[in-house]
């Protein structure tokens, strides 16, 4: 199982960043192969449909989850028409490297 996370950086020492559509990259982690990959986000300076776009770059990954501090209105219904989970961790503080440690337990 895939899982993207919104990150402001591209390490494990990065933190979860506030904006899913902007984030600066995407980490996405394999959770079957332990592997990490570092995503940098190209729609972070859209001027509209930035969440959307996003969307669409992290399932083209085949992600089955998604964790960010917030997501934008439009975000729900799309991840819902591709059955991808939305999980919102209010703890912009959290490093990348933490929340995969959570992932694994």
């Amino acid at each position: 199982m895939k899982i993207a996370i919104a990150s402001n950086g591209n390490t494990l020492e990065s933190t979860l960043d506030k904006s899913f559509g902007r984030c600066s990259y995407f980490i996405i982690y394999d959770k079957e192969s332990k592997a990490v990959e570092y995503i940098p986000n190209p729609n972070k300076d859209m001027e509209e449909n930035a969440g959307p776009a996003s969307v669409e770059l992290v399932a083209s990954k085949s992600v089955s989850k998604i964790i960010s501090y917030e997501f934008g209105m439009k975000i729900k219904p799309l991840l819902d028409s591709l059955k991808i989970q939305m999980i919102v961790l209010k703890d912009s503080g959290k490093q990348i490297r933490e929340i995969i440690e959570m992932l694994n337990h």
